[in-house]
């Protein structure tokens, strides 16, 4: 991947594609993910029909190893947000004909 794009570029395309301004677009975006994120700190899923869900998972204690100094420590369990792909998303990533640096 050569590019990212970043919450200010999405507004700004938001924003060109609808009437709504830019500060309108960036209200939204805003409570958009003020809500995904308390209800992700709630334990709950978050479901984006046509493109992938996010889900709260607990990781487990574990060993982690320095990859430079080989010396292992330990890496305390804590919960992490994870996404899947929906099938739209996953189909439309695997196409035929997109290949590593196409776009």
């Amino acid at each position: 991947m050569d590019k990212t794009i970043t919450r200010a570029m999405l507004s700004e395309r938001t924003a060109s594609a609808t009437a709504l301004g830019r500060p309108d677009v960036a209200a939204i975006e805003q409570r958009m993910f003020e809500l995904i994120g308390g209800a992700l700190m709630a334990g709950e899923s978050v479901k984006l029909t046509g493109f992938g869900s996010l889900q709260v998972r607990a990781r487990a204690e574990r060993v982690g190893r320095n990859p430079r100094t080989g010396e292992e420590h330990r890496i305390a369990p804590h919960q992490t947000v994870v996404f899947i792909p929906g099938a739209k998303l996953r189909a439309a990533l695997h196409r035929p004909g997109r290949g590593k640096g196409q776009k």
